[in-house]
Protein backbone atom coordinates (compact mmCIF):
# COMPACT_ATOMS: atom_id res chain seq x y z
CA UNK A 1 0.00 0.00 0.00
CA UNK A 2 1.30 3.49 -0.86
CA UNK A 3 0.60 6.02 1.29
CA UNK A 4 -0.81 9.11 -0.58
CA UNK A 5 0.59 12.84 -0.40
CA UNK A 6 -0.87 14.65 2.27
CA UNK A 7 -0.04 18.61 3.35
CA UNK A 8 0.22 19.95 6.69
CA UNK A 9 1.12 23.63 8.00
CA UNK A 10 3.80 24.95 10.78
CA UNK A 11 5.16 27.59 12.44
CA UNK A 12 8.72 26.63 11.76
CA UNK A 13 9.99 23.96 10.27
CA UNK A 14 13.73 22.76 10.37
CA UNK A 15 15.39 20.51 7.95
CA UNK A 16 18.05 18.51 10.00
CA UNK A 17 18.43 17.40 13.74
CA UNK A 18 21.56 17.48 14.32
CA UNK A 19 23.21 19.58 17.42
CA UNK A 20 21.75 22.85 15.54
CA UNK A 21 18.38 21.40 14.09
CA UNK A 22 17.29 19.66 17.20
CA UNK A 23 18.37 22.65 19.92
CA UNK A 24 16.68 25.19 17.45
CA UNK A 25 13.53 22.62 17.41
CA UNK A 26 13.44 21.84 21.53
CA UNK A 27 13.93 25.96 21.73
CA UNK A 28 11.09 26.89 19.35
CA UNK A 29 8.88 24.34 21.46
CA UNK A 30 9.66 26.45 24.38
CA UNK A 31 8.17 29.73 23.01
CA UNK A 32 5.28 28.00 22.00
CA UNK A 33 6.13 28.16 18.36
CA UNK A 34 4.10 25.21 16.30
CA UNK A 35 7.63 23.47 15.07
CA UNK A 36 8.34 20.25 12.73
CA UNK A 37 11.50 18.64 12.62
CA UNK A 38 12.46 16.94 9.77
CA UNK A 39 15.54 14.10 9.74
CA UNK A 40 16.00 11.31 6.56
CA UNK A 41 18.49 9.69 9.00
CA UNK A 42 19.26 9.87 12.37
CA UNK A 43 18.19 11.86 15.68
CA UNK A 44 21.24 14.49 16.85
CA UNK A 45 22.98 14.24 13.62
CA UNK A 46 26.59 13.78 12.56
CA UNK A 47 27.76 14.66 15.79
CA UNK A 48 25.85 12.18 17.64
CA UNK A 49 26.24 9.53 16.19
CA UNK A 50 29.20 9.49 13.77
CA UNK A 51 31.44 12.15 15.11
CA UNK A 52 31.79 14.01 18.46
CA UNK A 53 30.38 11.63 20.58
CA UNK A 54 31.31 8.09 18.75
CA UNK A 55 35.26 9.85 18.54
CA UNK A 56 35.37 10.97 21.99
CA UNK A 57 34.34 7.51 23.04
CA UNK A 58 36.53 5.43 21.69
CA UNK A 59 39.44 8.17 22.44
CA UNK A 60 38.46 7.53 26.23
CA UNK A 61 38.49 4.08 25.99
CA UNK A 62 41.64 3.72 23.84
CA UNK A 63 43.61 6.18 26.89
CA UNK A 64 42.30 3.78 29.29
CA UNK A 65 44.38 1.02 27.74
CA UNK A 66 47.25 2.64 26.71
CA UNK A 67 47.77 4.49 29.62
CA UNK A 68 47.72 1.33 32.12
CA UNK A 69 49.89 -0.39 29.40
CA UNK A 70 52.40 2.65 30.01
CA UNK A 71 52.40 3.36 33.69
CA UNK A 72 55.74 1.13 34.88
CA UNK A 73 57.00 4.65 35.75
CA UNK A 74 53.84 4.86 38.66
CA UNK A 75 54.89 1.38 39.66
CA UNK A 76 51.53 -0.23 37.38
CA UNK A 77 52.55 -2.84 35.05
CA UNK A 78 49.48 -4.12 32.85
CA UNK A 79 48.91 -5.66 29.28
CA UNK A 80 45.86 -5.01 28.13
CA UNK A 81 43.53 -7.03 26.16
CA UNK A 82 41.66 -4.56 23.88
CA UNK A 83 38.49 -5.83 22.31
CA UNK A 84 37.52 -3.13 19.56
CA UNK A 85 34.65 -5.00 18.63
CA UNK A 86 33.38 -4.57 22.16
CA UNK A 87 34.94 -0.66 22.19
CA UNK A 88 32.65 -0.19 19.41
CA UNK A 89 30.06 -1.85 21.18
CA UNK A 90 30.08 0.26 24.27
CA UNK A 91 30.65 3.50 22.04
CA UNK A 92 27.05 2.70 20.55
CA UNK A 93 25.31 2.21 23.67
CA UNK A 94 26.55 5.70 24.37
CA UNK A 95 25.18 7.40 20.99
CA UNK A 96 21.66 5.36 21.49
CA UNK A 97 21.43 6.63 24.69
CA UNK A 98 21.98 10.43 23.53
CA UNK A 99 20.04 10.12 20.51
CA UNK A 100 17.24 8.56 22.22
CA UNK A 101 17.55 11.18 24.82
CA UNK A 102 17.14 13.67 21.77
CA UNK A 103 13.53 12.23 20.40
CA UNK A 104 12.18 11.82 23.99
CA UNK A 105 13.05 15.22 24.33
CA UNK A 106 11.73 16.88 21.08
CA UNK A 107 8.41 15.06 22.10
CA UNK A 108 8.31 16.75 25.61
CA UNK A 109 9.00 20.02 24.02
CA UNK A 110 5.81 19.53 21.84
CA UNK A 111 8.15 19.16 18.65
CA UNK A 112 6.14 17.29 15.31
CA UNK A 113 8.84 14.63 14.45
CA UNK A 114 8.73 13.64 10.36
CA UNK A 115 11.39 10.98 9.60
CA UNK A 116 12.03 11.66 5.17
CA UNK A 117 14.28 13.53 3.09
CA UNK A 118 12.97 17.32 2.54
CA UNK A 119 13.78 19.72 -0.11
CA UNK A 120 12.28 23.29 -0.79
CA UNK A 121 8.88 23.42 -3.99
CA UNK A 122 8.62 26.28 -3.90
CA UNK A 123 8.24 29.57 -1.00
CA UNK A 124 6.88 28.65 1.80
CA UNK A 125 6.68 24.72 1.03
CA UNK A 126 8.95 21.50 1.18
CA UNK A 127 8.45 18.12 0.20
CA UNK A 128 9.42 15.30 2.53
CA UNK A 129 10.15 12.02 1.06
CA UNK A 130 9.09 9.40 3.53
CA UNK A 131 11.94 6.46 4.29
CA UNK A 132 10.89 2.98 2.91
CA UNK A 133 8.98 1.67 0.35
CA UNK A 134 5.86 2.75 -0.01
CA UNK A 135 5.69 5.33 2.74
CA UNK A 136 4.97 8.41 0.21
CA UNK A 137 5.68 11.78 1.00
CA UNK A 138 4.15 15.19 2.21
CA UNK A 139 3.89 18.61 1.69
CA UNK A 140 4.96 21.04 4.39
CA UNK A 141 3.83 24.57 4.26
CA UNK A 142 6.22 26.97 6.68
CA UNK A 143 6.07 30.40 8.36
CA UNK A 144 9.75 30.03 8.54
CA UNK A 145 12.45 27.38 7.56
CA UNK A 146 15.96 27.10 9.29
CA UNK A 147 18.26 24.42 7.10
CA UNK A 148 20.19 22.64 9.65
CA UNK A 149 21.43 19.51 7.33
CA UNK A 150 25.01 19.99 8.26
CA UNK A 151 28.19 18.40 6.90
CA UNK A 152 30.00 15.04 5.23
CA UNK A 153 33.31 13.82 5.06
CA UNK A 154 35.22 15.07 1.96
CA UNK A 155 36.40 13.42 -0.87
CA UNK A 156 39.69 13.28 -3.15
CA UNK A 157 40.55 12.75 -6.46
CA UNK A 158 40.56 9.24 -7.09
CA UNK A 159 40.03 8.44 -2.95
CA UNK A 160 36.51 7.68 -3.57
CA UNK A 161 35.21 6.18 0.10
CA UNK A 162 34.48 2.54 -0.60
CA UNK A 163 34.28 1.80 3.39
CA UNK A 164 36.97 -1.18 3.26
CA UNK A 165 40.17 0.14 1.33
CA UNK A 166 39.05 3.78 2.00
CA UNK A 167 37.57 5.08 4.58
CA UNK A 168 36.12 8.34 6.08
CA UNK A 169 35.76 9.16 9.78
CA UNK A 170 32.78 7.40 10.07
CA UNK A 171 34.14 4.11 9.13
CA UNK A 172 36.84 4.67 10.96
CA UNK A 173 34.17 5.11 14.23
CA UNK A 174 32.69 1.09 13.10
CA UNK A 175 35.31 -0.57 12.66
CA UNK A 176 35.17 -3.77 14.63
CA UNK A 177 39.06 -5.01 14.32
CA UNK A 178 42.26 -3.08 15.03
CA UNK A 179 43.58 -2.91 11.53
CA UNK A 180 47.68 -3.86 11.32
CA UNK A 181 48.48 -0.68 9.55
CA UNK A 182 46.75 2.56 8.15
CA UNK A 183 47.85 5.68 6.14
CA UNK A 184 46.12 8.83 7.05
CA UNK A 185 45.77 11.47 4.51
CA UNK A 186 45.22 14.58 6.20
CA UNK A 187 47.03 16.41 9.57
CA UNK A 188 43.84 18.49 10.65
CA UNK A 189 42.10 17.97 13.78
CA UNK A 190 40.07 14.76 12.49
CA UNK A 191 43.39 13.14 11.56
CA UNK A 192 45.27 13.93 14.38
CA UNK A 193 42.86 12.58 16.78
CA UNK A 194 41.88 9.72 14.69
CA UNK A 195 45.64 9.09 14.16
CA UNK A 196 46.10 9.30 18.21
CA UNK A 197 43.47 6.46 18.65
CA UNK A 198 44.72 3.99 16.57
CA UNK A 199 48.50 4.50 16.79
CA UNK A 200 47.34 3.82 20.61
CA UNK A 201 45.52 0.71 19.97
CA UNK A 202 48.95 -0.32 17.96
CA UNK A 203 48.10 0.32 14.51
CA UNK A 204 51.32 1.39 12.07
CA UNK A 205 50.29 4.77 11.50
CA UNK A 206 51.62 6.85 8.27
CA UNK A 207 50.06 10.65 8.00
CA UNK A 208 50.53 12.39 5.05
CA UNK A 209 49.59 16.04 4.53
CA UNK A 210 49.95 18.40 1.93
CA UNK A 211 50.46 21.24 3.89
CA UNK A 212 54.14 21.59 5.43
CA UNK A 213 52.69 20.95 9.08
CA UNK A 214 50.15 19.36 11.23
CA UNK A 215 47.13 20.89 12.30
CA UNK A 216 47.62 24.24 10.15
CA UNK A 217 44.87 25.80 11.99
CA UNK A 218 46.66 26.40 15.21
CA UNK A 219 49.53 28.10 16.02
CA UNK A 220 52.94 26.59 15.19
CA UNK A 221 54.09 25.92 19.27
CA UNK A 222 50.54 24.59 20.12
CA UNK A 223 50.68 22.09 17.05
CA UNK A 224 54.33 21.29 17.66
CA UNK A 225 53.65 19.51 20.97
CA UNK A 226 51.03 17.62 19.97
CA UNK A 227 53.07 16.84 16.86
CA UNK A 228 55.86 15.73 18.75
CA UNK A 229 53.77 13.47 21.27
CA UNK A 230 52.35 11.81 18.22
CA UNK A 231 55.95 11.17 16.99
CA UNK A 232 56.16 9.69 20.25
CA UNK A 233 53.49 6.98 20.26
CA UNK A 234 55.26 6.03 16.60
CA UNK A 235 53.09 7.85 13.97
CA UNK A 236 55.21 8.92 10.80
CA UNK A 237 54.08 12.01 9.50
CA UNK A 238 54.86 13.20 5.34
CA UNK A 239 54.83 16.71 4.79
CA UNK A 240 54.49 18.77 1.86
CA UNK A 241 52.71 15.65 0.20
CA UNK A 242 49.45 15.26 -1.74
CA UNK A 243 47.69 11.53 -1.40
CA UNK A 244 47.46 10.99 -5.47
CA UNK A 245 45.84 7.41 -5.72
CA UNK A 246 46.27 4.09 -4.30
CA UNK A 247 46.12 0.65 -6.11
CA UNK A 248 45.61 -3.12 -4.17
CA UNK A 249 48.72 -4.23 -2.94
CA UNK A 250 48.64 -7.89 -1.98
CA UNK A 251 46.70 -7.89 1.39
CA UNK A 252 46.39 -4.39 1.57
CA UNK A 253 46.70 -0.78 -0.71
CA UNK A 254 49.48 1.27 -1.57
CA UNK A 255 48.78 4.85 -1.43
CA UNK A 256 50.65 6.81 -3.77
CA UNK A 257 51.72 10.84 -2.89
CA UNK A 258 53.51 13.67 -5.08
CA UNK A 259 55.34 16.48 -3.68
CA UNK A 260 55.80 19.99 -5.51
CA UNK A 261 58.78 18.96 -6.84
CA UNK A 262 56.40 15.99 -8.66
CA UNK A 263 58.32 13.49 -6.75
CA UNK A 264 56.32 10.14 -5.82
CA UNK A 265 56.18 8.21 -2.36
CA UNK A 266 54.64 4.96 -1.75
CA UNK A 267 53.53 3.85 1.39
CA UNK A 268 51.43 0.52 2.13
CA UNK A 269 48.30 -0.08 4.68
CA UNK A 270 45.66 -2.07 5.25
CA UNK A 271 43.66 0.86 4.99
CA UNK A 272 43.42 4.63 4.01
CA UNK A 273 41.56 7.02 5.89
CA UNK A 274 40.71 9.97 4.15
CA UNK A 275 40.23 13.32 6.63
CA UNK A 276 40.90 16.30 4.27
CA UNK A 277 37.64 18.22 6.15
CA UNK A 278 34.03 18.62 5.47
CA UNK A 279 31.41 19.86 2.90
CA UNK A 280 28.18 21.46 3.85
CA UNK A 281 25.03 19.30 2.42
CA UNK A 282 22.96 21.68 0.35
CA UNK A 283 23.17 20.16 -2.36
CA UNK A 284 20.40 17.73 -2.48
CA UNK A 285 17.47 20.72 -0.71
CA UNK A 286 16.79 22.14 -4.30
CA UNK A 287 17.20 25.81 -3.41
CA UNK A 288 16.51 27.09 -7.04
CA UNK A 289 12.95 26.43 -6.00
CA UNK A 290 12.79 29.05 -3.33
CA UNK A 291 15.49 31.63 -4.78
CA UNK A 292 18.23 31.03 -2.59
CA UNK A 293 21.89 30.48 -3.40
CA UNK A 294 25.19 28.99 -1.95
CA UNK A 295 28.94 30.44 -1.97
CA UNK A 296 31.56 28.80 -4.00
CA UNK A 297 31.94 26.51 -1.02
CA UNK A 298 28.74 25.43 -0.78
CA UNK A 299 27.60 27.25 2.19
CA UNK A 300 24.64 29.94 3.26
CA UNK A 301 25.49 33.00 4.20
CA UNK A 302 24.10 34.22 6.84
CA UNK A 303 23.97 37.45 8.85
CA UNK A 304 24.43 37.79 13.16
CA UNK A 305 20.83 36.79 13.26
CA UNK A 306 21.51 33.74 11.19
CA UNK A 307 19.22 34.86 8.54
CA UNK A 308 20.16 33.78 5.08
CA UNK A 309 19.14 36.20 1.27
CA UNK A 310 15.82 34.43 1.53
CA UNK A 311 13.69 36.71 4.56
CA UNK A 312 11.77 33.08 5.87
CA UNK A 313 14.85 31.20 5.46
CA UNK A 314 17.57 30.71 8.31
CA UNK A 315 20.40 28.41 8.13
CA UNK A 316 22.26 27.22 10.94
CA UNK A 317 25.09 24.83 11.91
CA UNK A 318 27.36 23.58 9.16
CA UNK A 319 25.95 24.99 6.46
CA UNK A 320 26.51 28.36 7.79
CA UNK A 321 30.23 28.47 7.69
CA UNK A 322 33.39 28.29 9.70
CA UNK A 323 33.99 27.22 12.36
CA UNK A 324 32.04 24.17 11.68
CA UNK A 325 31.86 23.45 15.32
CA UNK A 326 28.40 21.39 17.05
CA UNK A 327 28.43 24.20 19.82
CA UNK A 328 28.69 27.23 17.73
CA UNK A 329 25.66 24.92 15.70
CA UNK A 330 23.20 24.80 19.09
CA UNK A 331 23.45 28.62 19.60
CA UNK A 332 23.14 29.89 16.47
CA UNK A 333 19.71 27.42 16.60
CA UNK A 334 19.15 29.14 19.47
CA UNK A 335 19.24 32.73 18.01
CA UNK A 336 17.42 31.54 15.05
CA UNK A 337 14.56 30.36 16.63
CA UNK A 338 14.34 33.62 19.28
CA UNK A 339 14.14 35.96 15.89
CA UNK A 340 11.81 34.08 14.19
CA UNK A 341 9.57 34.50 18.00
CA UNK A 342 10.38 38.44 17.73
CA UNK A 343 12.85 38.42 20.76
CA UNK A 344 15.79 40.87 20.44
CA UNK A 345 18.88 37.99 19.79
CA UNK A 346 21.49 38.16 17.88
CA UNK A 347 25.26 35.82 17.70
CA UNK A 348 28.39 37.28 18.99
CA UNK A 349 31.35 34.75 17.83
CA UNK A 350 34.16 36.40 19.97
CA UNK A 351 34.19 33.98 22.57
CA UNK A 352 33.32 30.73 20.63
CA UNK A 353 36.14 27.74 21.99
CA UNK A 354 37.72 25.07 19.46
CA UNK A 355 38.86 22.00 20.95
CA UNK A 356 40.77 19.11 19.46
CA UNK A 357 41.26 16.01 21.58
CA UNK A 358 44.51 15.13 20.38
CA UNK A 359 47.10 13.85 23.44
CA UNK A 360 47.33 16.62 24.39
CA UNK A 361 44.51 17.96 24.11
CA UNK A 362 43.80 22.00 22.48
CA UNK A 363 41.87 24.61 23.54
CA UNK A 364 41.51 27.87 22.27
CA UNK A 365 39.06 30.90 22.48
CA UNK A 366 39.04 34.61 21.34
CA UNK A 367 42.30 35.83 19.45
CA UNK A 368 45.99 34.96 19.63
CA UNK A 369 49.12 37.21 20.19
CA UNK A 370 49.22 38.20 16.29
CA UNK A 371 45.57 38.68 15.49
CA UNK A 372 44.97 40.94 18.62
CA UNK A 373 47.81 43.12 17.05
CA UNK A 374 46.48 43.19 13.77
CA UNK A 375 43.12 44.13 15.54
CA UNK A 376 45.08 47.60 17.07
CA UNK A 377 45.67 46.17 20.48
CA UNK A 378 48.46 46.65 22.45
CA UNK A 379 49.31 43.17 24.12
CA UNK A 380 50.48 41.52 27.04
CA UNK A 381 50.65 37.84 27.31
CA UNK A 382 51.24 35.30 29.93
CA UNK A 383 51.91 31.59 30.09
CA UNK A 384 52.18 28.75 32.40
CA UNK A 385 54.37 25.57 31.20
CA UNK A 386 52.50 22.26 32.59
CA UNK A 387 55.60 20.62 33.69
CA UNK A 388 55.55 23.11 36.38
CA UNK A 389 51.88 22.17 36.97
CA UNK A 390 51.71 19.80 40.59
CA UNK A 391 48.43 18.20 39.58
CA UNK A 392 49.93 17.92 35.43
CA UNK A 393 52.71 15.36 37.37
CA UNK A 394 50.61 13.54 39.36
CA UNK A 395 48.77 12.94 36.27
CA UNK A 396 51.78 12.06 34.36
CA UNK A 397 50.98 14.22 31.74
CA UNK A 398 53.34 17.49 31.66
CA UNK A 399 53.61 18.45 27.80
CA UNK A 400 51.83 21.79 26.91
CA UNK A 401 51.15 25.16 28.48
CA UNK A 402 48.41 27.56 28.99
CA UNK A 403 48.55 31.21 27.03
CA UNK A 404 46.66 34.10 28.00
CA UNK A 405 46.45 37.32 25.45
CA UNK A 406 44.90 40.21 26.77
CA UNK A 407 44.97 44.45 26.21
CA UNK A 408 47.86 45.38 28.11
CA UNK A 409 46.36 48.87 28.47
CA UNK A 410 43.29 48.13 30.05
CA UNK A 411 43.89 44.30 31.17
CA UNK A 412 41.05 42.69 29.53
CA UNK A 413 41.39 39.24 28.80
CA UNK A 414 41.27 38.83 24.70
CA UNK A 415 41.71 35.41 23.74
CA UNK A 416 43.58 32.10 25.19
CA UNK A 417 45.67 29.15 23.60
CA UNK A 418 45.54 25.67 25.93
CA UNK A 419 47.61 22.64 25.32
CA UNK A 420 47.44 20.48 27.57
CA UNK A 421 45.61 17.59 29.71
CA UNK A 422 41.86 18.53 29.66
CA UNK A 423 42.20 21.32 27.87
CA UNK A 424 38.80 20.95 26.31
CA UNK A 425 37.38 22.03 29.65
CA UNK A 426 40.05 24.16 30.68
CA UNK A 427 38.98 26.43 28.06
CA UNK A 428 35.58 27.34 29.27
CA UNK A 429 37.03 29.39 31.93
CA UNK A 430 39.03 32.15 29.38
CA UNK A 431 35.92 31.83 27.51
CA UNK A 432 33.20 33.13 30.29
CA UNK A 433 36.32 35.85 30.52
CA UNK A 434 36.45 36.78 27.03
CA UNK A 435 32.51 36.80 26.66
CA UNK A 436 32.14 39.37 30.08
CA UNK A 437 34.56 41.44 29.39
CA UNK A 438 37.24 40.07 32.27
CA UNK A 439 40.20 41.39 33.24
CA UNK A 440 43.60 39.91 34.06
CA UNK A 441 43.02 41.02 37.56
CA UNK A 442 39.08 39.31 37.57
CA UNK A 443 40.73 35.95 36.79
CA UNK A 444 43.72 36.69 39.27
CA UNK A 445 41.33 37.53 41.78
CA UNK A 446 39.82 34.14 41.64
CA UNK A 447 40.89 31.73 44.08
CA UNK A 448 41.58 28.29 41.91
CA UNK A 449 41.36 24.91 44.27
CA UNK A 450 44.59 23.22 44.89
CA UNK A 451 45.73 20.70 43.67
CA UNK A 452 44.28 21.32 39.76
CA UNK A 453 44.66 21.76 36.13
CA UNK A 454 42.55 25.14 36.65
CA UNK A 455 46.01 26.70 38.49
CA UNK A 456 47.64 27.11 35.70
CA UNK A 457 45.13 29.17 34.09
CA UNK A 458 45.60 31.69 37.33
CA UNK A 459 49.21 31.25 36.66
CA UNK A 460 49.58 32.23 33.40
CA UNK A 461 47.40 35.44 33.95
CA UNK A 462 49.40 36.23 36.61
CA UNK A 463 52.54 35.43 34.62
CA UNK A 464 50.80 38.51 32.52
CA UNK A 465 50.74 40.43 34.77
CA UNK A 466 54.70 40.22 36.06
CA UNK A 467 53.23 38.18 39.49
CA UNK A 468 53.55 34.75 38.78
CA UNK A 469 54.63 32.62 41.81
CA UNK A 470 54.92 28.99 40.48
CA UNK A 471 56.66 29.49 37.29
CA UNK A 472 59.46 32.42 36.02
CA UNK A 473 57.28 35.94 35.35
CA UNK A 474 58.25 37.09 31.50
Amino acid sequence: MVVGDVTTGTDVLIIGAGPGGYVAAIRAGQLDLDVTLVEKDAYGGTCLNHGCIPSKALISATDVAHDASTAEEMGIHADPAVDLAGMVGWKDDIVDQLTGGVEKLCKANGVNLVEGRAEFAGDNTVRVAHAGEGQGSETIQFEHAIVATGSRPMAIPNFAFDGERIISSREALALDAVPESLVVVGAGYIGMELSTVFAKLGTDVTVVEMLDSALPAYEDDVARVVKSRAEELGIDFHFGEGASEWVESGDGITVKTEDEDGEISEFGAEKALVAVGREPVTDALNLDAIGLATDEGGFLETDDRARTDVETVFAVGDVAGEPMLAHKGMKEGEVAVEVIAGEPSALDYQSVPAAVFTDPEIGTVGMTEKEAKEAGFSTVVGEMPMRASGRALTLGESDGFVRVVADDDAGFVLGAQIVAPEASELIAELGLAVEMGATLEDVAATIHTHPTLGEAVMEAVENARDRAIHTLNR
